[in-house]
């Protein structure tokens, strides 16, 4: 049973727990939803609740007095807030992702999502932010459960294709230029190398570590010396061995056996007859 409950959890099959505030951290329903919102009471994601104010929040592409918007002042008008928002959350610590939802219903238009490298840091920018307010609107912070955006985004809204426009359920991920990323997320690659090359130039080397390059050098000097590191008595052999092989009249010369020289018939009966006298007189 505890199996069962576990792999429906935040699913639309779990009748318990519901699955949009799982998944996206906002719920068209709210308080009144007939299943559980679990609040997170720590997580390294923030949600700040419609804080992005489009231009054209009553009619998309058209300002309040009904004049038509150029697409491109609407993205400055966005980026100038996205760069805004990012340049006072930086200051609480590493973001890995900072999402402003283009959705148009209640529960999620303009909502930012942050998401930070460490817990604590989302706590403190949470505790930073409460009280305060951006562009004369108080700033409505809160834990989110979302981690992973890729459950949460809208897949036919990236491939420019959904047909439930702005009040899809799921987050339309608002992007910003290249150039503005770069900038941003950049330093944070540009500190990872300072800190990458601090740290390989702080290394000292053990005095054992000296002790064994020093013997590297040495034998490296032997090598350098002898050719291939073989020794020098092996090198000579060789220098001293023609091109087929074989070695030269001037090589070292090998131990020669002395020849044995036979005895003849008489010499040896004069020996045997020299062996038995000394036998006979020894008696």
């Amino acid at each position: 049973m505890a199996e069962h409950l576990a792999s429906i959890f935040g699913t639309e099959k779990d009748r318990v727990n519901c699955p949009f505030y799982f998944k996206i951290g906002a719920c068209r329903h709210g308080d009144r939803c007939s299943r559980l919102h679990n609040r997170p009471t720590i997580s390294p994601t923030l949600l700040l609740s419609n804080m992005y104010q489009r231009p054209d929040m009553i009619t998309p592409g058209v300002d309040p007095q009904g004049q038509p918007l150029d697409p491109t002042k609407i993205q400055a008008h966005f980026e100038d807030f996205y760069e805004d928002i990012f340049e006072e959350l930086d200051k609480f610590g590493e973001m890995e992702s900072l999402n402003v939802c283009d959705n148009l219903a209640d529960h999620m238009i303009g909502n930012v999502y942050v998401l930070f490298k460490e817990e604590d840091q989302a706590a403190a920018a949470l505790k930073a932010l409460q009280g305060r307010f951006y562009s004369g609107r108080p700033i409505i912070a809160d834990f989110s459960p979302v981690t992973d955006f890729r459950e949460a985004t809208c897949r036919q809204y990236e491939e420019d294709n959904c047909n439930r426009g702005g009040y899809c359920n799921f987050m339309h991920v608002k992007q910003i230029s290249r150039e503005l990323r770069r900038k941003l997320f950049g330093r944070y690659r540009r500190s990872y190398r300072r800190g990458s090359r601090s740290r390989s130039r702080s290394r000292s080397i053990s005095p054992r570590r000296k002790r064994e390059r020093g013997d590297v050098r040495e034998r490296g000097g032997d090598r350098d010396r002898h050719g291939n590191g073989k020794r020098s008595s092996d090198r000579s052999e060789r220098h001293d061995r023609d091109g087929g092989g074989r070695r030269r009249h001037g090589g070292s010369p090998r131990r020669s056996r002395s020849p044995v020289v036979r005895e003849g018939s008489e010499e040896r009966r004069a020996r045997i007859e020299q062996w038995n006298k000394e036998r006979d007189e020894g008696v």
